[in-house]
């Protein structure tokens, strides 16, 4: 008879993983059965070759649809990995024995009339907790290993509720703030050298599954699951292995316990039978502890992935290693770490530890004396540290010609026929978008942009035409994990990139992000994609109130629509929304402007200008004419900040609405003492702001503002020239003293008539002779001959 032993670990975790090893030695199994999926079973071999270094990551995928799809990560101290190479090594018989993603992936898998849970939403790595079962799936074989005339109503346990949090649940019963770190100080920082642990992490998942309350879709995909994994023991006993290992997460110990139990076998062909089914296709690829963490947002991943590395790796000389690495990477950042200081943090984090209560210092003891002894309190080397010997930047690699992801094929193949090299020298390359090539290059990097790899930055094309685009070239290797990442998204690059939109358009709250989003597609050409964000962003804006929000959406619009040709896309969906767009900006303009402070006018101010640019850019009479009435009924606003109306007032000169005379009387009525100082002062910053030719060829206007600066009374004039300097100092310089040369002439400060309009005949006289002799005599008056 076969005996069976069951070993519930935390996935990812470097104590687990000792203990497991010490018990595995211990127990010397000629079958080892893990939690993991049996489509993927024919990969495990290439586990051992050396080209294999974790961390690494089995997909499983619908080659049909590459979104559907799930990840199994595993790190050097993983216990499932740890567990693998120790059977590999021995030559003894492995299998996975979660339930087959052929099935959790197929369409309609789940119970009657509910959602299936969890899947076909994007599984972007395991959607499990850290100690339940992977996102995983078993497979179905469910008539193997049934025993006849067992009894079919025997319940299972309570199968789990894949949003809960078991480990939470234990540690504040035991007065920790958290699962992960009640976890770490009990089991992960532990020397793990005896196989007790298991029959603890037993008996508490046990206590604590007679609590569950599963929603149905998680407990048909948990029943289901532990159904096969349930036969898959109970299939190696029959086979004859005597000593049969199972590495499950712990908190499916009790329910796999019942293997044997009486009707068992009979209920689990019941929960698997009549299943769907599709073709699932598998690979092995590299990852990164950064995507193992936390915080990347997988939900079985650790909080501190390097320094679980170095507890795995450096067991015994876990502080003194930990604190010499982060002195090292201090001195390479330039910053002090003395041998003297190491050793004194060294000290002090073993103090901490004995206060504590601990055996030897947890993470939080080091960090603690890191900062105060190497970091000086201060935040910023402190973050270093934490990036690099936390979390970690560590990246895995996989065997040369071992099956890779479906954009991972996609990505060499675009970039051998775009003569592309990722692992070339960097360098800068220009692109001309005319050319066929060219332009698909263009297309392929904003693509990668898109999905998260920034090997190309795009740059200013030296020389002349809109047709030339710089781009510089730089690949990282680490890249390689944000295209198996990507491969949640799509089959291609392209399929990829377009997913990560159109999830951002799905999150965007503001119309000026959709706007955002719409110019990174057609760079992309992504033309599908591209209309779907066209359109969301058409519905947000018809219910939109926030007017500045339509406002900041028209410039990159309107850019699209005018040049976006380049690329040879189409840019009519665009143009439409622009023409939807400008009348709803324009009907809410002067509501939108009243009662704003300096800031918010600033803010308003920019805006505004940047339309103005937008709808000139088009060149379309009737969006011209609707923007400059609602600036025209902006300008009337007595009410309104000074510097907004002042810019309207502008806009409407340099477009030549207005002319010279209506400026002035604006500007004079503006400048009144009625208006006060600080708001006459707001509206010329408003109306001079980075231009002054409007005082230099404007017929009066300049002899209206030095009036009104030379009526101002002593007081008011030292509380103005500040805000007065400041607006003049945007004006470019050769304008400032074209506006001084002005002032310095006769005549130049007049009344309303303005500079130089006193004709000054002695002057005039000094002039006629070089004129004379320009001109020559046939063009000589009478007048100048007398």
């Amino acid at each position: 008879m076969s005996e069976i032993r069951l070993f519930g670990i935390r996935h990812h975790g470097p104590g687990s993983a000792r203990s497991l090893r010490a018990a595995l030695d211990a127990f010397e199994p000629d079958c080892l059965l893990i939690e993991g999926p049996p489509d993927a079973e024919a990969l495990i071999p290439l586990a051992a070759q050396s080209g294999m270094v974790p961390p690494v990551a089995l997909l499983v995928y619908r080659p049909d649809r590459p979104r559907d799809c799930a990840f199994f990560p595993y790190a050097g101290f993983s216990p499932e990995w740890v567990a693998l190479q120790g059977a590999l090594a021995s030559g003894i018989a492995v299998r996975f024995i979660d339930l087959p993603h052929a099935i959790q992936l197929a369409d309609g898998f789940g119970p009657p009339g509910v959602a299936p849970p969890g899947m076909p939403e994007p599984s972007s790595e395991d959607e499990a907790g850290p100690i339940d079962g992977g996102p995983a799936a078993p497979a179905a074989d469910a008539q193997a290993g049934d025993a006849a005339g067992d009894d079919p109503e025997v319940p299972a346990p309570a199968p789990a509720a894949l949003r809960r949090d078991p480990l939470g649940e234990l540690a504040q019963a035991a007065g920790y703030p958290d699962g992960e770190r009640w976890w770490d100080a009990l089991v992960e920082s532990r020397a793990g050298a005896d196989g007790d642990v298991f029959g603890a992490i037993a008996e508490a998942m046990t206590a604590l599954r007679e609590q569950a309350e599963p929603d149905p879709g998680e407990r048909f995909r948990e029943e289901a699951r532990e159904a096969h994994m349930r036969q898959a023991i109970r299939r190696a006993a029959k086979e004859g292995f005597a000593r049969v290992a199972v590495v499950c997460g712990a908190w499916h110990v009790p329910a796999l316990a019942l293997h044997d139990a009486r009707g068992r076998a009979g209920a689990d062909a019941a929960t698997l039978k009549g299943l769907p089914k599709t073709k699932i296709a598998c690979a092995w690829a590299p990852w990164s502890y950064e995507r193992l963490a936390t915080a990347s947002g997988y939900r079985a991943g650790v909080l501190s992935p390097e320094w679980y590395d170095t507890l795995w790796n450096h067991e015994g000389q876990v502080a003194a290693r930990w604190l010499a690495r982060a002195a090292a990477l201090l001195r390479e950042a330039d910053l002090d770490a003395s041998p003297a200081s190491v050793i004194e943090a060294a000290r002090l984090a073993e103090a901490l530890a004995g206060f504590r209560g601990r055996a030897r210092p947890s993470l939080d003891d080091l960090d603690e004396a890191a900062q105060a002894t190497l970091c000086f309190a201060d935040p910023g080397p402190m973050a270093l540290i934490r990036r690099k010997l936390v979390i970690g930047e560590r990246l895995g690699a996989t065997p040369p010609g071992s099956p890779g992801t479906p954009v991972e094929a996609d990505f060499e193949a675009q970039c051998r026929r775009l003569r592309l090299k990722p692992g070339a020298d960097a360098g800068e390359i220009v692109l001309d978008l005319r050319k066929e090539t060219d332009l698909a290059r263009s297309h392929f990097l904003n693509r990668l942009h898109l999905i998260g790899i920034p090997w190309g930055d795009r740059r200013q094309a030296r020389g002349r035409g809109t047709f030339k685009e710089s781009w510089f070239l730089a690949w990282q290797p680490e890249w390689v994990v944000e295209l198996v990442a990507a491969s949640a998204e799509g089959g291609t690059v392209a399929e990829a990139a377009a997913g990560r939109v159109r999830a951002a358009a799905r999150r965007a709250e503001r119309v000026a992000e959709l706007a955002g989003l719409i110019g990174t597609l057609l760079d992309a050409d992504l033309g599908a994609a591209g209309a779907e964000v066209v359109q969301a962003l058409d519905d947000r804006a018809a219910v939109s109130a926030d007017v500045f929000d339509l406002m900041e959406a028209l410039p990159p619009l309107a850019e699209l629509a005018r040049y976006g040709s380049v690329r040879s896309s189409d840019t009519a969906p665009v143009l439409a929304v622009v023409h939807g767009l400008v009348p709803r900006a324009a009907a809410g303009l002067v509501a939108a402007c009243q009662s704003l402070d300096d800031e918010a006018a600033a803010a308003a101010t920019a805006r505004i200008v940047a339309v103005s640019g937008a709808v000139a850019l088009l060149e379309e009479s009737g969006l011209r004419a609707t923007w400059q009435e609602a600036l025209r009924m902006l300008a009337d606003q007595e009410h309104v900040h000074g510097r907004v109306v002042g810019r309207a007032v502008r806009l409407l000169y340099d477009a030549r609405v207005l002319c010279a005379d209506e400026a002035g009387d604006r500007l004079h009525r503006a400048l009144s003492r009625a208006a006060g100082a600080t708001a006459a002062a707001a509206w010329i910053e408003g109306f001079l702001e980075e231009s002054g030719a409007a005082l230099i060829h404007g017929q009066g206007l300049l002899a209206v503002i030095d009036a009104w600066l030379c009526g101002l009374d002593a007081q008011t004039f030292d509380e103005l020239l500040p805000l007065v300097r400041r607006t003049f100092a945007t004006i470019v310089p050769a304008e400032r003293r074209a506006i001084g040369e002005a002032l310095a002439r006769p005549g130049g400060r007049t009344e309303a008539g303005g500079p130089g309009t006193g004709f000054d005949a002695q002057r005039a006289d000094r002039v006629l002779p070089i004129l004379r002799l320009l001109l020559g005599p046939e063009h000589a008056t009478t007048e100048d001959a007398s």
